[in-house]
């Protein structure tokens, strides 16, 4: 019987103080309370975020939508916030214990903050688009990143604050680190800096075709803080670091509103003054009279030069069409009819030769 008593007494005690001055019962209320919130975060997960989706779908703009889809996360770790909470308050803890737990209470409830400041970063992005005359996509996009990044560094230093490291001696140390970082990666700066310039003067844009003269030519496909990714004609993927296009004149060429065609044609020399002028003024006609160019925006087809085995006659004009495939054709064309007028005026064209004269002794 004094066995049984002796176990009796020794349970009850642990039964009392439990864990950390808090007896079991209070332990088996405060998981119970924070079961409850768990049940309630797969509420949320399953009724009312999947409610919120469907009615912002209904919707026309996008800022909805993006708004509940980044309001997702922390909506489900709000439950879990207010159950720790709520459950730790109704346990009676030690005072070095009540100390650790509203020190995690807060460590909570600060990433819930932060967490939903860093996701609000991204429905504010459909409101900057509207800005798309002074910002291009790919600068707002950067600036979101770089808020996302600067929100998640100062939620990290907060929590830490909250634990009792010092970010300062933290931050020196970083401060020397970033100054031989720095000497050691000029390069890297460099191009960040640059690549910041290509998107706030627009040079260009994910999608357009660019050519810079004896490095790349293609279509561009991502823009990043250090380099920028091409796709080549022959479908190959280039990766160009930025200060390639700070340093080196850049050729938007979706940008271009009217081709030029700017040729010269080598006739014989054995073309007469009268084969000559009739060639110049028939092509000038078909230039000025078909509907494929834009003559009020300057042509010119004259007798240039004499060459060493030719006369060189100069043929500038602008297409009406800004397409590269249509511009192809509308050359095809003058081409075409460049050569059936030669023909028809009895000249011919020039090739390169050299004439030999022997003298007879």
């Amino acid at each position: 019987m004094e066995l049984f008593n002796n176990f009796k007494s020794l349970f009850l005690e642990v039964w009392n103080k439990g864990i950390l001055g808090v007896d079991i019962f209070q332990i088996l209320i405060g998981l119970g309370i924070f079961l409850i919130f768990l049940i309630f975060r797969g509420i949320i997960s399953k009724l009312i975020i999947k409610r919120l989706k469907s009615l912002a779908k209904k919707t026309s703009n996008k800022l909805d939508d993006s708004f509940v889809l980044a309001m997702e996360g922390p909506a489900r770790f709000l439950p879990i916030v207010i159950g720790f909470f709520i459950a730790s308050y109704y346990m009676t803890f030690s005072e070095d214990s009540r100390a650790i737990v509203d020190t995690i209470n807060r460590t909570l409830i600060t990433i819930f903050i932060f967490w939903v400041m860093h996701q609000v970063i991204e429905p504010i992005s459909y409101i900057l688009t509207g800005l798309n005359k002074i910002l291009t996509r790919e600068l707002i996009g950067w600036i979101i990143k770089s808020l996302k990044i600067l929100i998640f560094i100062l939620g990290v230093a907060a929590v830490l604050e909250l634990w009792g490291i010092k970010i300062g001696p933290i931050i020196a140390g970083l401060g020397l680190f970033g100054v031989a970082v720095a000497l050691g990666a000029q390069d890297l700066f460099k191009n960040l800096i640059s690549g910041i310039l290509v998107l706030v003067e627009k040079r260009f844009k994910i999608g357009d075709w660019i050519l810079v003269e004896d490095i790349i030519e293609g279509i561009v496909e991502k823009i990043g803080f250090r380099s920028t990714v091409i796709r080549k004609f022959d479908k190959s993927i280039a990766i160009i670091p930025n200060f390639q296009f700070a340093e080196n004149a850049v050729i938007n060429i979706s940008q271009t509103t009217n081709w030029i065609i700017s040729w010269t044609i080598n006739l014989q020399y054995d073309t007469t003054v009268d084969q000559l002028k009739k060639v110049r003024n028939e092509i000038e006609s078909y230039i000025k009279t078909n509907k494929d160019y834009k003559p009020d925006l300057g042509y010119a087809v004259r007798v240039d030069k004499f060459a060493d085995s030719s006369i060189d006659m100069y043929i500038r004009c602008f297409t009406q069409t800004d397409d590269w495939d249509e511009w192809l054709a509308v050359k095809e064309r003058l081409a075409i009819e460049i050569k059936q007028i030669v023909e028809k005026n009895n000249a011919a064209f020039a090739f390169p030769s050299q004439s030999i004269y022997v003298e007879k002794k």
